[in-house]
C-alpha cells in the first residue's frame, strides 16, 4: 500500500486526489494533509482519512482543530507545512498548493527523496534549475500531474529523447477564444473564472483566460523534459480531448486523448508505472465530433509570450513573471485592475528587472519579494 501525504488538499486538484483515494482504498494511505482557510472541509477529510500528521497555515485554525484531533498531530504556518511536506511517513507526496506558496514544501519533500506528483507549476517556473539540482542530489523522483505534461510524460514513455523532434502543449484558449481586443476591455471576473471545459481553482482559471497558464506550462515544460523553448509549441484546442502530443523527428505525431477530468493524470501518477481500472469515462471516438486546431494568438494574448520571453532571459525572470502574475490576478480579482491591465503591467515588471542567476534559493525570493513591492508601486501609481 502507498502512503500518500497531499499538499492542498481543499484545493480542487487535492479534493480530486482524495476522490481518487476513496475509490481506491487497498491501494493508497493518506498520512499527511495540509491545506490554506477552508477549516470546514478540512476537518472533515481528517475526520475520514485519520492521517498521521497535517498542517493548516493559520494557527487560529490550527488550535480549533486541535480540541477534537484525537491523535493526528496538528502544525500550522509555513514552517508547518514543510514539515508535513517531509513526514518520513510518505512514499509520494502530491504538490497541489496553489501559487508560490507550494516551493518550498515541494523542496522539502524532495530533499527526503519523495516521489513528487507535481501539481504545482510554479516550483519549476520559479525555480527550475535548483529543483532538478535537488532531484539528483536527493535521489527524488517527479511525476507531472498537470494534465499537458503528464500527456507528455506518457507519450514519451518508452522512447528515446533524441528520436524526440518537439513537444506539443494543447491549450482550451479559455473563456474568452475567438473574441476580439476591444472586447477583453471591460472583462469581469465572473467572466474570466467561467471555463468552458475544465473545472478548476481561481487563479488558474484567470490563467487560462489570460493564457499565463500556457506560458507557465511552457517553463515546466522545459525544466522537465530537457527541451528548448523554441522546441516546445502551444496550439489551441478549443475541445480539451487532445491533452498534448509528441512530435518525432520522422514527422509521426504521438497524441493523447483522454476526457477532460483531472482524475486522469492524478491517479497516473499514484499508481506509475501501473494504471488504475476505470477512472475515466471512455473516450469513444465516434462520439467526440470535430476536434480542432489552431494557432495562439499572442497579440491577443501576450501573456504567452512575455512566458516564452522570460524563459529565454533566465534565470531570475521567471520568477518575477510569476510573481508579477500572481499579484496582478489578485488584483484583477479585487477589482483594483481591469483584466487588460494584467499583461501590461506584466510586461512593465520584466523590462525593469535585470535578470540574476539563480545561485540559490534564497536568490529566487528575493526576485519573487521585488516584484511584488514593484507590482504594489506601479498599481498605485496608475
Amino acid at each position: 500500500m502507498k502512503k500518500i501525504t497531499v499538499l492542498g488538499s481543499t484545493g480542487s486538484i487535492g479534493t480530486a486526489t482524495l476522490e481518487v483515494v476513496r475509490r481506491y482504498p487497498d491501494r493508497f494511505r493518506v498520512v499527511g494533509l495540509a491545506a490554506g482557510r477552508n477549516i470546514e472541509l478540512f476537518k472533515r477529510q481528517i475526520d475520514e482519512f485519520r492521517p498521521q500528521v497535517v498542517a493548516v497555515a493559520d494557527d487560529t485554525a490550527a488550535e480549533r482543530l486541535r480540541k477534537d484531533a484525537g491523535s493526528v498531530e496538528i502544525l500550522s504556518g509555513p514552517g508547518g507545512i514543510r514539515e508535513v511536506a517531509a513526514h518520513d511517513g510518505a512514499d509520494f507526496v502530491l504538490s497541489a498548493i496553489s501559487g508560490s506558496a507550494g516551493l518550498l514544501p515541494t523542496l522539502a519533500a524532495i530533499t527526503k527523496g519523495k516521489t513528487i506528483g507535481l501539481a504545482n507549476k510554479e516550483t519549476l517556473v520559479m525555480a527550475g534549475p535548483l529543483v532538478n539540482k535537488a532531484v539528483a542530489e536527493h535521489g527524488a523522483t517527479i511525476i507531472p500531474v498537470d494534465s499537458e505534461h503528464s500527456a507528455i510524460f506518457q507519450c514519451m514513455h518508452g522512447h528515446n529523447g533524441s528520436d524526440i523532434r518537439k513537444l506539443i502543449l494543447t491549450a482550451s484558449g479559455g473563456p474568452f477564444h475567438g473574441r476580439k481586443a476591444d472586447d477583453l476591455v471591460d472583462i469581469k471576473p465572473e467572466e474570466a473564472l467561467n471555463h468552458p471545459t475544465w473545472q478548476m481553482g481561481k487563479k488558474i482559471s484567470i490563467d487560462s483566460a489570460t493564457l499565463m497558464n500556457k506560458g507557465l506550462e511552457v517553463i515546466e515544460a522545459h525544466y522537465l523534459f530537457g527541451f528548448a523553448p523554441g522546441d516546445i509549441e502551444v496550439i489551441i484546442h478549443p475541445q480539451s480531448i487532445v491533452h498534448s502530443l509528441v512530435e518525432f523527428i520522422d514527422g509521426a505525431l504521438i497524441a493523447h486523448l483522454s476526457r477532460p477530468d483531472m482524475k486522469g493524470p492524478i491517479s497516473y501518477a499514484l499508481s506509475y508505472p501501473e494504471r488504475l481500472d476505470g477512472v475515466l469515462a471512455p473516450c469513444r471516438l465516434h462520439e467526440l465530433g470535430t476536434l480542432t486546431f489552431e494557432s495562439p494568438d499572442m497579440e491577443r494574448f501576450p501573456c504567452l509570450r512575455y512566458a516564452y520571453d522570460a524563459l529565454e532571459s533566465g534565470g531570475s525572470a521567471t520568477a518575477v513573471l510569476n510573481a508579477a502574475n500572481e499579484m496582478a490576478v489578485d488584483a484583477f480579482m479585487e477589482g483594483r485592475i481591469t483584466f487588460h491591465q494584467i499583461p501590461v503591467i506584466i510586461k512593465k515588471m520584466l523590462d525593469a528587472h535585470k535578470p540574476v542567476p539563480l545561485d540559490d534559493i534564497e536568490t529566487v525570493l528575493s526576485a519573487d519579494g521585488w516584484a511584488r513591492r514593484m507590482f504594489r508601486e506601479l498599481v498605485v501609481k496608475s
